[in-house]
């Protein structure tokens, strides 16, 4: 597939805005954080607010009165990132989806390991589904924030908590031992992620668990009982087969899944809808699955 003018212009300028194997971790998240610099939606009520203990932005359409809520939980390799750094395309996610959503601030490795992360994405979930019915409730992520969802989704499985309605996952980081072959294949091919960064960034957020844990890596968690998951991935970066070991995965356990192959795309492509084609078109699959899915 032929990519758009403006998708082959991304490709070409991403390399020079993420590649900064020296930055020190605290440049590395001073310079994500300028993300938020650039305008958000119009016509969205942004809060800052507390879930469940945890920091969060909501962000609420305001021409509809959602019956929806999506809780989205951000990526950055579990160390970099926060809603700050993704509520603006929450935000446009939220608007196709006629949906409020939160995106909450986990706490990050290496300062908190895992489980810090999933048990905050607990907590936050627990206090949103005491006011809001899980059948029209989502949970999403991207990358580690995919992962993250996942590993969530498992945990509260586990615990006997009632599950959302669906999951929506952007290039998810399910396997944090590297061992899908496209970390190797597609290490000249991946534009947002430098490969050689897994390892370092992965068993920084382990901590003290093995990196197989199935915690830490819910590709090897038992899958079964698991919410209606799309996955979103291009297929020209290291994770895919993340994601394709994923919806493999799922399938076997018996939970229903799509998995949306983006040709020629890069990591987590969705998050730049609003100016790439592509990447509109996938945040409104999105929409249509969180819509067909969360009902009364």
């Amino acid at each position: 597939m032929k990519l758009s003018r403006r998708a082959r212009l991304v490709r070409r300028t991403i390399p020079r805005l993420v590649r900064e194997s020296d930055a020190t971790l605290e440049e590395r998240r001073a310079a994500m954080e300028k993300i938020d610099r650039l305008p958000r939606p119009r016509r969205v009520d942004y809060v800052d607010t507390v879930v469940g203990g945890v920091p969060a932005i909501v962000a609420t359409p305001v021409d509809a009165h959602p019956a929806r809520h999506v809780l989205y939980i951000h990526g950055g390799g579990y160390v970099l990132g926060s809603p700050r750094t993704h509520v603006a395309m929450c935000a446009r996610l939220a608007r196709r989806a006629d949906a409020a959503i939160t995106v909450i601030d986990y706490r990050l490795a290496p300062e908190h390991p895992y489980p810090a992360a999933i048990d905050d994405c607990v907590a936050a979930y627990r206090e949103l589904a005491s006011r809001v019915d899980p059948a029209v409730v989502a949970i999403a992520g991207d990358s580690a924030g995919g992962g993250a969802a996942l590993a969530t989704l498992c945990a509260l499985r586990d615990a006997g908590d009632r599950l959302p309605a669906c999951a929506y996952l952007q290039s998810p980081w399910t396997d944090l031992t590297a061992s899908g072959e496209t970390v190797r294949t597609m290490v000249d091919d991946d534009v947002m992620i430098d490969a050689a960064t897994i390892s370092e960034t992965g068993r920084q957020y382990a901590g003290d668990r093995p990196l197989d844990h199935p915690g830490v890596s819910p590709l090897f968690a038992d899958l079964s009982g698991l919410p209606p998951t799309l996955i979103q991935t291009g297929t020209h970066e290291v994770l895919l087969s993340d994601s394709t070991r994923l919806a493999d995965r799922l399938t076997e356990s018996g939970v229903y899944n799509e998995l949306d192959l983006a040709d020629g795309l890069w990591h987590v492509y969705p998050s730049f809808a609003g100016f790439v084609p592509e990447s509109t078109a996938a945040l409104i699959h999105a929409a249509r699955f969180i819509r067909a899915h969360c009902r009364d």
